[in-house]
């Protein structure tokens, strides 16, 4: 998600600066960025060389390598909420007060999160969807704190971006992850009872609504220890009908992770 993020925003003319935990984990952002730029490049969606878009985009390993006054920080690291407290806090320190600090998260409390933050009124959700360089959409989701600068500059950016945007109000999944986990477990649940494939399952769904993926490819995509996590998530807040089904729980444990690992409910090369 960080090196879609990056991609789109250096696409656009932006300097973008990415963090890394170490230069392994850089140089593999780097592949993805410049895979990226090359693919939209072969689309005709891109404005300029890959090579000319990319000396756009800095890697670095340390927060505090972070140019010290950028317009926005988009923290994008895994759904765990220490984790999350821990880069945030740290993304603090290190820009000026009036940078906007936003997180990717897609399930997470913004209240809780920002609660730990000097500056809560600058800060916000900003939701961006996997693959983000051809995903329309941004679900911006506002804290109890986001001042309404804060959340003017948000939408600016995703319509600097060609996005669209929905903003929602700080609550659990917001709309489209209660919306898209539930349609996915419960997708997951028919599959463990023998229903049908999961082929069948996500053709059903794409050609009798309209769905432009199935729940249990677009699962895949997601990462299925990422659902997992969100699912959790919403069943401590919201209750057991977001409870994981046992062959998620067990997919999760085999590695089986979507894409990412090479399998999850399809096989991925």
């Amino acid at each position: 998600m960080g090196s879609g993020i990056a991609q789109v925003f250096a696409a656009v003319g932006a300097e973008v600066t990415v963090v890394e935990s170490d230069t392994i984990a850089a140089k593999g952002a780097l592949t993805r960025v410049e895979t990226g730029l090359r693919r939209a490049a072969e689309r005709g969606k891109l404005d300029g060389t890959p090579t000319q878009v990319l000396s756009r985009v800095d890697f670095v390993t340390e927060i505090s390598s972070l140019p010290r006054r950028p317009d926005l920080v988009v923290e994008a690291v895994p759904e765990a909420p220490e984790l999350k407290v821990r880069v945030l806090t740290a993304v603090e320190l290190a820009v000026a007060t009036d940078t906007v600090v936003a997180t990717n998260t897609s399930s997470l409390s913004i209240a809780e999160l920002g609660a730990v933050l000097v500056h809560p009124d600058r800060f916000l959700g900003m939701h961006f969807f996997n693959p983000v360089p051809v995903s329309k959409l941004v679900e911006i989701v506002l804290g109890p704190n986001t001042s309404d600068a804060v959340r003017d500059k948000a939408l600016a950016w995703v319509h600097l971006l060609d996005k669209a945007d929905v903003v929602v109000r700080d609550s659990p999944g917001f709309a489209t992850s209660r919306l898209g986990v539930m349609l996915g477990l419960e997708a997951i649940r028919m599959l463990e009872e023998g229903v049908t494939d999961a082929e069948s399952i996500d053709r059903a769904m794409e050609l009798g609504y309209g769905h432009p993926m199935g729940p249990l490819r677009s699962t895949d995509l997601v990462g299925l220890d990422v659902r997992l996590a969100i699912a959790e998530y919403l069943e401590r807040t919201l209750g057991d009908r977001f409870a994981p089904p046992k062959l998620l729980r067990d997919k999760v444990e085999r590695g089986e992770l979507g894409r990412k690992s090479g399998r999850g409910f399809y096989p991925w090369n």
